[in-house]
């Protein structure tokens, strides 16, 4: 039975097999994944009266000596994109080097990495606590955590976020959309914010899935609700800006792009009825997008694939579209370029990956695939079949865990085509979806309920 038909096979039997991402079958059609009302998040689940605001519990690890970072989504430049660190090309019957692995929580929140630290989001279903955590990039042993007190219901796991972090501070954001920023080699509190409570944010169907970013010496939200986005002082808490929001678009499962245009910087981000542009001095709506909205869920992050062009793609059969920036006086405009058909180039849950003028996904259907900045398909590899797990470019070659079994795979990639070159099933979980995060050689994955450090050097 090939993956397609398993999956479809489980979707019929099952509405609850599917909850937070989802699965498009290999064919024309998509069939909508709707939430399921009953696990759906609860704005006003009761809170006990001795319920944890907020505790550090120390530890006994120590950080690695290895001081390289990933300190987000995606990495540095949010792109996935790694240059100048050689992997292996071939690995052993026994699979690449594995250096630790720990259990963890229920969810699909990944891993940033910084100062030989690793930051994990987790959640502690037993004490119903999120759990920031801050562990030894050598050993996995835990340095420090933060807890704290918050109710969620299972949907198909419940942490699903990655961190952000500086030299500084570290920020992450629950699952039921609270802020927290902490120092980065103590973990001591410096704020917290409820999005819910403070900008009336709608906590997404599956959970949040926004993960936070840390921009010089601001953090930046989209929380919806009251406000579209906002910049917040890292040191303090306190509000630089906020963006309104008219027109009360919705938080998304999606992160913001930061992105350069014509001299000035801004942040691209999709909400839930449309993708919008803010200029990250002053927060001001530069322009808006109404044309790009995904009906249900909202999950891959827009791509800046260069002079003022954005390329957006989804699931839902959204497909993908290709929009141009120009400077009009004091205006912004956005121009459609094209736009594809799902099975062309499309995303359900993993934002693709921009390197040297090409565009590198698996699309609905679980096919690798690549699209040409001008909207042509250059090819799709029906060779191998892969789920919803994330994918990685380090030196133009993918790394492709696919999601179940987390098998990791190796390719070359280019205009030509795919060419595999090695694999190796590295967990012995499901829904490995969480994105990859990789230092100087080490890769961290994740499946549902563990995860594991290699060394592919």
């Amino acid at each position: 039975m090939t993956k397609t038909a398993f999956y479809a096979a489980v979707s019929a039997l099952s509405a609850t097999a599917l909850g937070y991402w989802f699965l498009a079958p290999a064919g024309p059609v998509i069939e909508a994944r709707v939430p399921i009302p009953a696990n759906a998040p609860s704005q006003d689940a009761a809170r006990p009266e001795d319920a944890n605001e907020g505790t550090l519990i120390p530890g006994t690890g120590k950080p690695s000596k290895e001081r390289g970072s990933w300190p987000g989504f995606r990495g540095k430049r949010r792109d996935a994109v790694v240059e100048g660190s050689p992997i292996a090309a071939t690995w052993p019957e026994s699979g690449p080097k594995e250096l630790w692995r720990i259990p963890l929580g229920e969810g699909h929140a990944g891993a940033a990495v910084h100062n030989g630290c690793v930051f994990i989001l987790d959640y502690d279903e037993a004490k119903k606590e999120d759990a920031l955590r801050c562990l030894s990039l050598d050993t996995a042993e835990e340095i420090w955590r933060y807890t704290y007190y918050v109710k969620v219901k299972r949907n198909h796991g419940m942490s699903r976020t990655v961190p952000a972090v500086n030299d500084q501070f570290v920020v992450a954001l629950g699952p039921r959309c609270h802020v927290l920023c902490v120092e980065t080699k103590t973990g001591k509190c410096v704020w917290k914010k409820d999005l819910v409570a403070e900008y009336k944010t709608k906590v997404p169907e599956w959970h949040a899935g926004q993960c936070p970013l840390i921009d010089g010496d601001r953090a930046i939200l989209a929380p919806g609700g009251t406000c579209l986005m906002t910049a917040v002082e890292l040191a303090t808490g306190k509000t630089v800006w906020e963006t309104p929001n008219e027109k009360k678009w919705q938080m998304t499962h999606a992160s913001i792009l930061p992105m350069e245009f014509e001299g000035k910087r801004q942040y691209v981000w999709c909400a839930s009825d449309g993708a919008v542009g803010v200029d990250a001095e002053t927060g001001a709506l530069l322009w808006e997008l109404p044309e790009w909205r995904i009906r249900i869920a909202t999950v891959p992050t827009p791509l800046d694939v260069g002079r003022g062009r954005i390329f957006f793609t989804g699931g839902y059969n959204a497909g993908s579209m290709m929009v141009q920036l120009a400077k009009e006086g004091d205006r912004v405009t956005v121009k459609e370029l094209f736009r594809t058909k799902p099975f062309v180039f499309g995303s359900d849950q993993q934002t693709p990956i921009h390197r040297n003028g090409l565009i590198y996904g698996v699309i609905p259907g679980g096919y690798l695939a690549c699209l040409s900045l001008e909207g042509e398909s250059l090819w799709i590899d029906k060779e191998y079949e892969f789920g919803l797990g994330p994918y990685l470019m380090v030196d133009g070659r993918m790394l492709i865990l696919d999601d179940h079994p987390p098998m990791l795979y190796l390719f070359d990639v280019d205009a030509g085509g795919a060419r595999k070159l090695t694999s190796h099933q590295v967990l012995d979980g499901h829904d490995a979806w969480a994105p990859i995060a990789f230092v100087k050689g080490r890769v961290l994955l994740r499946d549902s309920k563990q995860m594991v450090c290699l060394d592919l050097r």
